[in-house]
């Protein structure tokens, strides 16, 4: 019998820390901050005279939003995404990536991750919350947009939800 209560004693306790133990909050773009970040870059787009393919993606890579602008090639939609989701998951811009393979980190060829400029991650409040790719007719321009679309988001107030 004393065996039994202390299983039972020991179950309860188990239980109820559970109950007690901490969650943890992450942030996300949701889908109006994801449509937001989409306007946003297909106006600097715009204003730079650089059709693009725009990927929007959350933390984890996956696509919230995406547009392909007239005058892009076909190819340009799979990069943007790719280019987000590299951008989502390492949490630094794929420009850096890019980087690291000229100066001989060759691992990253290997890694299933899209090594092309135009991915920048989106900073809200320290948190990575989710990331942009751009394919359009330049790197050296897909990257700018994506630095100065994530740049503008944030520092702008965007909505984002908490998982």
């Amino acid at each position: 019998m004393l065996k039994l209560s202390l299983a039972i004693g020991l179950l309860a306790a188990v239980f109820s820390s559970s109950a007690n133990a901490q969650t943890i909050q992450v942030r996300s773009l949701d889908q109006a901050g994801a449509e937001s970040v989409l306007q946003a870059a297909k106006e600097t787009a715009e204003k730079r005279k650089a059709p693009s393919a725009i990927a929007v993606v959350d933390p984890a890579g996956d696509l919230l939003a995406f547009e392909r602008m007239d005058d892009v090639r076909p190819a340009s939609a799979e990069l943007a995404i790719e280019k987000a989701r590299t951008a989502a998951r390492l949490q630094r811009p794929t420009e850096e990536v890019e980087d690291s393979i000229n100066r001989g980190r060759t691992a990253f060829v290997s890694a299933g991750l899209v090594s092309l400029r135009g991915g920048m991650p989106i900073v809200v409040g320290g948190d990575v919350v989710g990331a942009i790719g751009i394919a359009g007719r330049s790197k050296e321009i897909d990257s700018e947009i994506a630095k100065e679309v994530a740049a503008t988001v944030s520092s702008a107030q965007i909505p984002a939800s908490r998982n």
